[in-house]
Order: C-alpha cells, then structure tokens, then sequence
C-alpha cells in the first residue's frame, strides 16, 4: 500500500485594502521611509482598520477564496486550524468563528498559538492528521492583525508589523508530492525578549495594565535577531540533512518575513541564491502567522509541481522550526 502524504492542493490569499505607507508613518513617530527601509526592507504593510472587523474576517476571505478557487464543497471539509496570536476573543477559537461565518458544518476547528511560527506548527500538525488516513481535507489558515496589538507611539515595532492571512488546503496523495518532514523547535526562556506583557492569566487586563501600555507587543530587536537568524538556519540544515537532501536539491526557501536582514542573513547562512528566497516582505512588512501562505500565494505562478520546498520560520517565546515538500501542482 503506497505512503498517504499531505499534498497543498490550494493556495490563495488576503490582505486588507488600506495601505500603511513609510512615509504615513513618518507623520506619526519619529522616523524615515529611510531608516525603515535601511533596517527591515519594508516599504509598505496592510492595515485592517475598519469598524468591527477581527483577525476572523481576513481568514474568511482567504478560506472563501481558497473554496471557490479549488472548486471544494464546503461541507467536505473535515478540519480547519488556525495559526494566529490575534485571536477574535480569548474563546472561542478563531478557528471556530470561521467555520461559523464561513457555514461550515461537518468540520471541527482549533488554533494553535506560536507567533511568527505559527502556521508551520500547523501544517505539521494538519499533515499527520491527512496521513493518519482519518482526514481528507483540512485547511490551514495563517494570518494575524498585528495592527490590533501594536504600539504606534513606539517606532521599534510600529514600522514592522502588517495585517494579512493566507490559506492552504491539504489533501492526501499517494505519489511523491506532499509534506516530506519537519523540524520544530521551542524554548519558552526567549519570552524575556519578544511578548505581550498583559492580558494572560499572569497579568490580566486592568486599568493599570492599560495605562501601563503593556497589552502591546515587547521585542528586543537585537537579541531577537541573532536567535532567529541561528534557529532557522539550525532548522533548515537539519530538516535536510535528516531527509538526505542539499541546498542544492532545493527550488524554493519560504522564509518567515521578519525583517529583511534576517531573511539575508539566513540566505547567506545556509548558502541558497537569493533568486530562490522567497520575498515580499516589502509591500506587507510581517503578518506573523500569515508572512509564510502569503508568500506562496504570490509566488504560486512561479512554483513548479515536483518543486521541492524548505518553509522556515522563527517566532516570539521562543519558537521555531522549518518544513520541507514537494510542491503537488
């Protein structure tokens, strides 16, 4: 009996349509379209700033164009995981509030909370769930609206963040298209350096917490860097070796889009020309959960069936971890 594999059978994408430009930020802290572009490689993000709209309004967009797009009845779905740390609410599950706006019926539903990591952990995750032989067809949907947890008083994490999220559709495959492997990382000690200081069990929401500023993200940039450049590196060499492949066997590196010196300084550490790094950081700047789906999503007319795929991500807490295909279409 052939090996069931998670195979991508679809791909598609959102972003919200208000662009937040360098030079807007420029009229709101002190900074450049210069400095900003010198240090992240960001020109532009997205914004989801319309009244009564939440992180599961972007992932319905993505899940109703992924349907439509791969002609999948709705009803067939059997799970959907979400990857996201802007959950609508503390509970339910975002996860859950988009099967509901989307009338799902017959699928279950989770997230699963590890930052920038976030979609990586879940399509692991939902590929074993496929190779079990229990599931057909899960979505995994990546995507966050930073814009609701971010300073924009404080220029360090204000300049870097977007709102955006993407989805894929996993099927099973008999043939050597699908998930191959994934190596994934965590170490809860890097909370000090990248974290939302308020609003959990610790600390909940009081008027001193908000007053505090301390329901914002919290990031020491330097310390955050040389951690995510080296863990995804690790990650990278290690998904590989442990499946006998080279950078050479590559076609495509999705990286995590944090922050462009990251993106380079991983390219250049693992040795992978430039032309196959993956890269749109400049007009979303990092969605987190969504920088990874949205990258395929833009790049997917240039993404060849058999094409062999390393996605590597590092997130706050810390968390990491990279995961290697072949591209099913």
């Amino acid at each position: 009996m052939s090996q069931i594999r998670a195979a991508i059978t679809g791909i598609f994408g959102y972003v919200p349509p208000t662009v937040l430009s360098n030079k807007d930020l420029e009229k709101m802290v002190d900074t450049s379209d210069e400095w900003i572009t010198t240090r992240t490689g960001i020109n532009e993000r997205r914004i989801q700033n319309e009244p009564g709209l939440a992180m599961s309004d972007m992932g319905v967009e993505a899940v109703k164009g992924l349907l439509e797009k791969t002609n999948i009845d709705p009803e067939t779905i059997d799970c959907l995981i979400c990857a996201t740390v802007t959950s609508d609410m503390t509970f339910p599950d975002s996860a859950n509030i988009i099967l509901d706006k989307l009338g799902i019926k017959n699928a279950y539903g989770f997230d699963i909370r590890a930052a920038c990591s976030g979609f990586l952990y879940s399509l692991a995750h939902a590929s074993r769930l496929i190779e079990s032989g229990a599931y057909k067809k899960i979505v995994v949907v990546g995507g966050d609206k930073m814009s609701s947890i971010v300073d924009y008083t404080d220029r360090a994490t204000c300049i870097i963040f977007g709102d955006g999220a993407g989805a894929i559709l996993l099927e099973p495959s008999t043939n050597e298209f699908g998930f191959i492997d994934a190596v994934l990382r965590s170490d809860g000690s890097g909370r000090e350096y990248l974290h939302m200081k308020a609003g959990g069990s610790l600390k909940p929401a009081s008027v001193e917490t908000v007053l505090a500023r301390e329901h914002y993200v919290y990031q020491e940039g330097q310390k955050v860097f040389k951690v995510a450049v080296n863990g995804m590196i690790t990650a990278i060499n290690d998904v590989l070796e442990r499946n006998n492949k080279t950078i050479a066997d590559l076609d495509w590196l999705v990286p995590h889009q944090a922050n462009m010196r990251i993106i380079t300084s991983v390219g250049e550490g693992v040795g992978i020309p430039s032309e196959r790094v993956m890269l749109n950081i400049m007009k979303y700047g990092n969605t987190t959960s969504g920088t990874i789906p949205l990258c395929l999503w833009d790049y997917e007319s240039q993404i060849k069936k058999g094409d062999t795929i390393v996605m590597s991500a590092f997130g706050g807490g810390f968390t990491w971890g990279a995961v290697l295909l072949t591209w099913a279409y």
